[in-house]
């Protein structure tokens, strides 16, 4: 028996190894259809041509893109130019495509493309040119593609080509929304640091001076926490940071905060450790905190804040809550304002909705509409802001200590 248990094995392992040798070859063979492997290839030329032109149009980009750009378009010579029609790159870079007066009629195709239309000259010695403008979605003007083919412009060609010059205006143009993002990333950053109240830096130097005479250790080391502080508030880093970098810089503010105002002032942290790394919009709590010290004094003189870091699954949920004299809902709905925008000078309510905004906004800007701030509030009956964020995001990377927004 088990010899005859034995060759039943071996033979059941011969056929498993021919199975999967018949598997392979016709796997391969299904793979590697002509059809399939001329699609595998302009995808990949494709794929080399948008990582050249997300980084924008110039003469850098356009020189990495051009032999691409040609490959699709299956034209003996390809040219890109800019909006005004200076050329910026040329493939091949020279060659009898280009004889004595093609590039003449190229950049001539250029101009009169830059209408909106495309242009086909074929009035050349040898070639016929075909320039496309490269137009953003919403019509505005990114370039031209211009070809150079010694055959007849049938309609397949033309066709080729108008997708072709689709494709390179479509991530030009996504090229311009990361570059407009990342602007405006970093205005929403400027906007944050002035709304660092100049009442806490005041009050804060104030209260440093105060100790100066009376316990000068005391005083040093408020200093000491003082331009830390500063110091990672006006950083020139990225736009994001770790959970853990903002609550470093959140205790400096608290310990400025709490030599200010005593006992009077009490704080609650619960950080689950699993959330430290954590990958945050830069300066999203100082707001939350800095609205809760203000709105639990106002009026009163004493309060409490509560800081809550826990980890929620896939998730991590950050709870800044206060037992002050709250805000009126319906106006934090309305939000800021319109003294902010005629130039008149920002209220507490203003600068506290001008806050809470912001944060929210780059928020839903980095992880999606998903997340962003939950705001519990009512006059009389103190505040509870919520944020939610995930605990690892495609495209929201730290590296090196410099955070920033990447390509997924």
């Amino acid at each position: 028996m088990p010899g005859e248990l034995a060759i039943v094995l071996m033979v059941a392992l011969i056929l498993l190894a021919v199975a999967a040798v018949v598997l392979a070859v016709r796997t391969r063979r299904v793979v590697s259809t002509p059809t399939e492997r001329a699609v595998h290839a302009a995808l990949h030329t494709a794929s080399l041509a948008a990582r050249a032109l997300r980084r924008g149009l110039d003469t850098e980009s356009a020189e990495t893109a051009a032999p691409f750009l040609r490959g699709l378009t299956g034209t003996d010579g390809l040219a890109l130019y800019d909006t005004e029609a200076e050329l910026l790159a040329r493939d091949p870079a020279d060659g009898a495509v280009w004889g004595d007066d093609v590039p003449a009629e190229c950049q001539d195709a250029a101009r009169q493309a830059i209408s909106g239309e495309r242009r086909v000259l074929t009035h050349t010695r040898t070639s016929t040119v075909v320039a496309q403008p490269l137009l953003a979605e919403a019509g505005d003007m990114l370039g031209v593609l211009v070809v150079v083919t010694t055959r007849s412009p049938a309609p397949g060609m033309l066709g080729a080509v108008g997708e072709v010059a689709r494709y390179a205006a479509s991530q030009v143009e996504l090229a311009e929304l990361d570059a407009s993002r990342a602007r405006l990333d970093r205005a929403e950053v400027l906007a944050l640091r002035a709304q660092i109240s100049p009442h806490f830096i005041y009050n804060a130097l104030n209260t440093i001076a105060s100790f100066v005479r009376t316990d000068p250790d005391r005083a040093r080391e408020l200093i000491l926490e003082f331009a830390d502080f500063t110091r990672y508030s006006f950083r020139a880093a990225g736009q994001y940071t770790t959970l853990a970098e903002e609550l470093r810089n959140i205790d400096r503010y608290l310990t400025l905060e709490r030599a200010r105002f005593g006992t009077a002032l009490k704080v609650t942290l619960q950080v689950a450790p699993e959330v430290l790394n954590v990958v945050v919009p830069f300066l999203a709590l100082q707001p939350l905190v800095e609205n809760a010290v203000r709105h639990g004094f106002a009026g009163r003189g004493s309060g409490s804040i509560e800081l809550i870091a826990r980890d929620e699954g896939s998730d991590c949920v950050i709870t800044v809550e206060d037992d002050g004299v709250g805000m009126d809902p319906d106006a934090l709905r309305a939000g800021p304002s319109d003294a902010l925008s005629d130039g008149a000078p920002v209220t507490e309510g203003d600068s506290a909705h001008v806050g809470l905004t912001n944060v929210d906004h780059r928020l839903r800007a980095a992880f999606g509409n998903d997340y962003g701030l939950v705001v519990e509030t009512a006059l009389g009956a103190g505040t509870k802001v919520v944020m939610r964020v995930p605990k690892f995001r495609s495209g929201v990377w730290a590296s090196g200590g410099v955070f920033g927004v990447g390509k997924s």
